[in-house]
């Protein structure tokens, strides 16, 4: 479990955050400016907080009113930045045990590292520097992994080369970790649990479909960014038309591209303004994919947008309709509803395990 209360004047900016989320993938989400950076930087003993109380289970990294306040390298946080910070002068080998020997060789074979021991920094993809920067944050032994944009500066092929391991690691060590982010899909594919950040507070905390699937944070996220995130199984393959067959409590969808073998788990972030919204089973249509929903919540926007909370079977949907069509369809709690999903909507960079 992490623990944060903290409270530091930055200037004319005040950060004022409470964060408390258990063991796995925190994400921390945020426009730039929010204060994101700055409340990892005080779990890591970088930025000193006026007040307030920082705790990873039973370990009290900071405490103004007991007076605690553990040294940076007696907090045991591991911390990946947004560049790899490696040493250029020693090799892969060396910049790992700078960090300690803690599980080596699993780590070594979880982040695919073997074949990188005697190369160094410098003849390194900008995906496998960030792979030995987590290799070597890992094996200080934390009690908690700080990352800070950590694709950010990574082109699409290099973040679809790190991706994999992230979401190993995410699923085989027994770490909590919290991930900076703006990259909302990077989020849905990786994190268990999503803190959204404005103006130095955090605004909303929860499980990572909970959060995603709520109306309010479509202005945090951006209605352009908005969508919700459910989890499937592969059910089958259609070799002649390159579709995957996924199903889930809600139903059945059909996705182009291969997401593995049958049975394997599959996180599908849909986008809220790619879902259309029917009053009765359509018809004659191209798209693949209608499901039957109940309306859970209706939220208008500052705009000519209308965000829609949706049921369909144990997962939560967000469509975004214009106040007009909300207002044509009466659309209100209670409501079933027909929600039309085109399959070459979600880009495959918002499909994940």
């Amino acid at each position: 479990m992490i623990t944060l209360r903290i409270q530091k004047a930055l200037g004319d900016f005040a950060l004022d955050a409470h964060l408390s989320a258990p063991t796995g993938v925190t994400a921390v989400f945020g426009r730039s400016g929010s204060g994101k950076t700055s409340l990892v930087n005080a779990v890591a003993g970088l930025l000193r907080p006026d007040a307030g109380r920082i705790a990873i289970g039973d370990h009290v990294l900071f405490d103004a009113n007991r007076g605690i306040d553990v040294p940076i390298h007696a907090r045991r946080v591991g911390y990946v930045f947004q560049d790899a910070r490696l040493f250029p002068h020693l090799s892969v080998a060396r910049n790992l045990r700078y960090g300690g020997k803690h599980d080596a060789d699993r780590i070594i074979d979880m982040l695919g590292l073997d074949g990188l021991l005697d190369r160094m920094p410098s003849s390194l993809s900008g995906g496998e520097r960030q792979r030995v920067a987590l290799g070597r944050a890992l094996m200080c032994n934390p009690s908690i992994l700080l990352m800070d944009e950590p694709l950010a500066a990574l082109d699409a092929q290099r973040k679809a080369e790190i991706l994999p391991y992230l979401v190993r690691l995410r699923d085989e060590v027994r770490v909590p970790i919290l991930y900076v982010s703006h990259d909302v899909s990077e989020v849905a594919r990786l994190a268990t649990t999503l803190a959204i950040m404005d103006a130095g507070r955090v605004v909303v905390c929860g499980p990572l479909g909970d959060v995603l699937a709520d109306p309010a944070v479509v202005p945090l996220v951006g209605v352009r960014d908005a969508g919700a995130v459910i989890s499937a199984r592969v059910a089958g393959r259609l070799l002649d038309d390159g579709l995957t067959e996924l199903l889930f409590s809600g139903g059945r969808l059909l996705m182009p591209g291969d997401f593995g073998a049958l049975g394997q788990s599959v996180r599908l972030r849909i986008p809220a303004q790619d879902v259309i919204l029917a009053q009765s089973a359509p018809t004659g249509l191209s798209a693949l994919n209608v499901l039957e929903v109940t309306v859970t919540d209706v939220m208008p926007g500052q705009g000519p947008g209308v965000a829609v909370a949706l049921r369909a079977g144990a997962e939560n949907l967000l469509a975004r309709v214009t106040r007009r069509s909300a207002g044509r369809m009466q659309i209100a709690p209670g409501q079933r509803l027909f929600a039309i999903i085109k399959a070459t909507a979600v880009s495959p960079d918002d499909i994940g395990h």
